[in-house]
């Protein structure tokens, strides 16, 4: 096996991370869709309804964040065992 392959091999994603990016974008739209659901919602609207979907909003950016990290990490040796460097 090349170093070229090597290298490439090892920088290949999991099945899990592809997963977990793909959770993130569905977070990020959510998010967006949740949000602009805030402004479509009638002016006398209760606090605690336009609170939750702000709080919703926060919720679905703080998963998809950390949905991305995970999808975007490095994993070389952790998953596959391999401690070569």
């Amino acid at each position: 096996m090349t170093a070229t392959n090597k290298v490439k091999n090892s920088m290949q994603k999991h099945f899990g991370q592809k997963i977990a990016l793909s959770i993130a974008v569905l977070c990020y739209l959510s998010a967006i869709g949740v949000f602009v659901g805030l402004f479509m919602l009638p002016a006398d609207t209760e606090v605690p309804i336009r609170g939750s979907f702000m709080a919703s909003t926060v919720f679905f950016i703080s998963c998809g964040i950390v949905l991305q990290v995970i999808g975007r990490a490095r994993l070389k040796g952790i998953i596959s065992g391999d401690s070569s460097s």
